[in-house]
């Protein structure tokens, strides 16, 4: 059930998982008379995209004037017919950094548009985790949706967001015209930087100037922590400064409570992931593994006041490469309902890891995981030289 909260101007409703997202999504859609803005890693080509590709192609038959920005590499397999079918329609489709043949250790191919944005009319904004994608995973034998979060957002705050999604498209617009894009460059430097006391604040990660400020502000909320940090993060591979920071928050006895992915959907972040638990857990990190479905939530919550969603995760390719938007929220109306909603995950459909995995194909595949990915993040980071 959406939850709604008063957070200074801004007006947040929590919503949990597409069964609550794309209905609120389609709905704010259908009743759009002037624009509809859409960005998402993944746009795929089942029920749930179709739903959300009709209400597309309605409003811009309504004469509203619909853009829709999706990854290359999240959505490579979106077919040509469904663009086409969208495209005729009249909305306009850009791709951001669309595959061309598979070089992996290009770097350019890992800064992926990772974001999942929205703006209706310039009033509403959704920002979060969700991909347009069925809830619920075909095939797997799963009752219960992806555990994942979004934020419908109404007041101010929403300015930034469409600020954030013009800028970027009007970059990928200008890229795919061969043109230059340093007047994009100019306008995001002259971005402000994130307001520290605002209730409610729009954080970005980009590869010009916001760089590290969703993992400043990661850094700074767990820094000051007190009492209690409760994270949920599908990929979690954080780097030294984030581990440190979660050891010393243990050590001064804050209560650190980590939530990953219990169902293996991508093996190298699973079991990237387990080649931590030992440290984790020697350094008093509690770690539930999430069992209900796959997890897919990028969440965390201090003390009970201060709480951020979005897109990104705590990985590699999150924090130094790709394209992310999160919302900080600083309300402990908010944020207690949001590590609620994580505890009760926590409580009723996770399993608490109690040691490391002591199983020799266990410990084998964490290594070679972790190692892969080790050097591969090293040699993209060498390639900005």
């Amino acid at each position: 059930m959406s939850r709604h909260f008063q957070v200074g101007p801004d007006s947040l409703t929590l919503l949990q998982n597409g069964m609550e997202f794309f209905p609120a999504l389609c709905a704010d859609i259908d009743a759009a008379q002037h624009t509809v803005h859409l960005e998402t890693y993944i746009f795929a080509a089942d029920t749930t995209g179709r739903h959300v590709s009709l209400a597309l192609q309605q409003a811009a038959q309504r004469q509203v004037a619909v853009r829709l920005l999706i990854d290359g590499f999240g959505s490579a397999d979106l077919p040509e017919t469904w663009v086409e079918e969208l495209r005729n329609a009249g909305v306009e489709v850009l791709w951001f950094r669309r595959e061309r043949g598979f070089f992996p250790m290009r770097r350019y191919r890992w800064r992926r548009m990772h974001r999942k944005l929205a703006v209706i009319d310039g009033e509403t904004a959704y920002v979060g985790g969700i991909n347009i994608i069925d809830d619920i995973p075909e095939d797997e034998g799963f009752d219960a949706p992806r555990l994942d979060y979004a934020v419908r957002v109404q007041g101010p705050l929403v300015h930034d967001v469409r600020e954030a999604m013009r800028h970027l498209w009007s970059g990928v617009r200008w890229a795919s015209m061969r043109k230059r894009i340093g007047r994009l460059r100019g306008q995001l430097r002259r971005r402000k930087a994130p307001d520290g006391d605002a209730a409610a604040t729009l954080l970005l990660r980009d590869n010009v100037r916001h760089r590290h400020e969703i993992e400043a502000a990661y850094l700074h909320a767990i820094n000051l922590a007190r009492h209690e940090i409760v994270l949920a993060h599908a990929y979690f591979l954080p780097g030294r400064r984030m581990r440190r920071a979660l050891k010393r928050a243990a050590r001064r006895g804050v209560r650190v409570v980590l939530l990953v992915q219990g169902r293996v959907e991508y093996r190298f972040q699973y079991y990237a992931t387990q080649y931590l638990y030992g440290r984790m857990l020697a350094d008093g990190v509690e770690i539930h593994e999430y069992r209900a479905s796959f997890m897919h939530a990028k969440a965390c919550v201090v003390d009970g006041t201060w709480a951020t969603l979005g897109s990104s995760n705590l990985d590699p390719l999150s924090l130094w490469m790709a394209r992310e938007a999160n919302l900080a929220v600083r309300d402990s109306a908010f944020a207690g309902s949001l590590r609620d909603n994580v505890m009760y995950a926590v409580q009723h459909q996770s399993e608490k890891v109690l040691r490391p995995p002591s199983h020799l194909v266990s410990i084998f595949l964490s290594r070679l995981s972790y190692g892969v990915i080790r050097l591969l993040v090293g040699l993209l980071v060498r390639q900005r030289h």
